[in-house]
């Protein structure tokens, strides 16, 4: 099964772009079988992106729950997956972003 997406470039988008990229990216995982304990590491991360996806949120905010979303992404292992795996990974590339925006404001 192909996982066609354009990623697009983080860099280039704004604040709420990355935050609903980010949302997106985790929540286009869903329905993959993945390994049960990686699962749940996303459904946090998911759970996270979640809360800042529709653009609202503070800055601040915004950078927290990225840097929550960067944690639990790089602890849940191997996803079992390839197309998961390609979205857990753009999922990063994205909350990194947000990290580095935050970090720097």
């Amino acid at each position: 099964m192909a996982d066609d997406f354009d990623t697009g470039d983080p860099t280039a988008m704004d604040r709420a772009e990355l935050a609903a990229a980010l949302h997106a990216h985790l929540a286009a995982t869903e329905e993959l079988p993945i390994d049960p304990t990686a699962n749940r590491w996303l459904g946090e991360a998911q759970a996270a992106a979640a809360d800042v996806a529709d653009g609202s949120a503070p800055d601040a905010v915004v950078t927290k729950r990225a840097r929550q979303v960067v944690r639990l992404l790089e602890s849940a292992g191997d996803l079992d997956n390839d197309a998961a795996a390609r979205r857990v990974d753009a999922a990063l590339t994205v909350a990194r972003e947000l990290v580095a925006r935050g970090d720097s404001d």
